[in-house]
């Protein structure tokens, strides 16, 4: 079983100066109220240590890893919950030079595993709310010069 939650946001910003932003993890509690806190490198194969707070659920901490890094381009990382295929999620962030001085900020996420049968429709809606307020808020903060 898969499920896929994609979001995108356009800021008016560049790529390098939210790439500024999205990697500097010490500044997540201030802005971010999704990804509340990363702490590890950002370097592919690298274990990082991540809490996420959806709206309406308990927050939690994983320890994915990075698969895909495109300086000022792409983040992804690959997070279990116990084991591999219990359930998987492979998170995505990516931008976009729109070429007039916006950047399209895409937020995705891929969950495969057998927990997904029994996390129901409410985990899928927090879960697609914490990436829009991740993304509004970081849109606010760049654009705003926070």
């Amino acid at each position: 079983m898969t499920k896929e939650i994609k979001t995108e946001i356009v800021i008016n910003s560049s790529k390098e100066r939210i790439w500024e932003v999205l990697t500097n993890f010490k500044e997540y509690p201030v802005w971010n109220p999704f990804i509340q806190s990363i702490t590890g490198k950002i370097e592919i194969g690298e274990k990082l240590k991540v809490k996420i707070v959806p709206p309406n659920s308990k927050g939690m901490i994983f320890n994915p890893t990075v698969l895909a890094l495109e300086k000022g381009t792409k983040l992804c990382w690959l997070g279990n919950f116990l084991f591999k295929g219990l359930f998987d999620g492979t998170h995505q962030f990516e931008l976009i030079d729109n070429g007039d001085g916006s950047t399209t900020f895409l937020h995705n996420e891929v969950f495969k595993g057998f927990l997904l049968l029994f996390l129901g429709k409410n985990f899928e809606l927090n879960t697609k709310y914490g990436f829009i307020l991740m993304n509004e808020n970081l849109k606010k903060k760049l654009e705003n010069n926070d």
